[in-house]
């Protein structure tokens, strides 16, 4: 599929990155709220079928099809919302009952670490030994904000994290899982019915859970809480997300999980008088660094693209990057004297891990 995307960050890709960093790391903070209040499972199931009436109507007043058809369709219906509906959000909230909401956005901020992992082995993607090298300091940076220590192996924060980690390998699944069942189905329409699939499963899990619905108290708190997951979170920031994916691709966007802590830690302070401790802050710097060097021919692709784009605009410049999205050959191409670059590349869903 060729695609079309906008090569330089201007200022309103900027703005849109900055706003959706904000949103979805102020998502963390707001589940920990509410969580205070409503049991796990059940207070996800109801963000999400909320969220997913919203989004169909959504869908039904922006495209022409919004009924999954054919078994491919429903099958990605499916991995989404089991795996990164159901249950990665599953495992977020009740991870969250233990862990504070700066902690957890560190955690799963390795999902895209464990995506590119699973991918090779599921999918036959590359992975090099710079890339191998990445993923383990991906595990250190997740052990070092554990703080771990055998004395303390089944305590509540290190199973909480454990919890986490557990919700990143679902999520990181379910991303490798969908990628080959990409369809003509627009985006808004498939994770509308994902998210009803999720909630689904949620209920189911609240129900075998035994958790206690009759006695959730709907504070102001709480609702509050609800409101934005849903609504901001979950609607707006699921249409900004995508708004970006088309203006700078699916690289660039998807490492706005790096700034989702940052926000986090910033809005648990001015809350709830949080603060984060050194040991967080050296294992969220690691499973950035780990980042990098998983995506290290990405990060090379894009400096090859500054550079082109400072070439006299009269030269034609061409390049091409091996492995760059998932193991697909990503080839850029570009006559300087516009200002369009064109890929083509191949991507996953990126559903918003908080």
């Amino acid at each position: 599929m060729i695609r079309r995307i906008r090569s330089q960050f201007l200022p309103p890709d900027a703005t849109l990155f900055v706003a959706l960093a904000t949103v979805w790391g102020l998502s963390f903070v707001a589940i920990e709220a509410g969580l205070a209040y409503v049991p796990p499972l059940y207070f996800a199931g109801v963000r999400y079928a909320l969220a997913g009436v919203l989004v169909l109507a959504y869908a039904a007043l922006t495209t022409d099809r919004v009924r999954p058809q054919g078994r491919t369709e429903w099958l990605n219906v499916a991995v989404v919302g089991v795996f990164l509906v159901g249950g990665y959000h599953a495992f977020l909230y009740v991870g969250q009952l233990s862990v504070p909401g700066p902690v957890a956005a560190v955690v799963v901020s390795l999902s895209p670490i464990l995506t590119a992992a699973l991918a090779a082995t599921l999918l036959g993607d590359d992975l090099d030994w710079i890339a191998g090298v990445g993923f383990a300091l991906g595990l250190v940076g997740v052990a070092i904000v554990a703080d771990f220590e055998p004395a303390n192996f089944l305590g509540s924060d290190l199973v909480g994290i454990a919890v986490l980690f557990v919700a990143a390998g679902i999520f990181a699944l379910g991303s490798v899982l969908s990628t080959p069942l990409r369809t003509t189905l627009a985006d808004v329409s498939m994770q509308g019915w994902a998210m009803l699939l999720g909630a689904a499963a949620l209920f189911a899990g609240s129900f075998a859970r035994g958790e206690a619905i009759a006695t959730t108290e709907w504070s102001p708190t709480a609702l509050a809480a609800l409101v934005y997951l849903t609504l901001v979170s979950g609607v707006i920031g699921f249409l900004v997300y995508f708004a970006l994916h088309e203006r700078i691709g699916p690289t660039e966007s998807n490492m706005v999980s790096y700034f989702q802590p940052i926000v986090a830690a910033l809005g648990a302070w001015l809350l709830f008088g949080q603060t984060v401790s050194a040991t967080t802050v050296i294992g969220f710097l690691g499973i950035f660094a780990s980042f990098l060097l998983v995506k290290h021919d990405v990060v090379r692709a894009r400096v090859d693209v500054t550079r082109a784009r400072a070439a006299p605009r009269n030269a034609i410049v061409a390049f091409s990057c091996p492995v760059i999205e998932r193991g697909r050959g990503l080839t850029f191409e570009r006559d300087v004297a516009y200002e369009d670059l064109y890929t083509t590349s191949t991507s996953g869903y990126g559903f918003e891990a908080d």
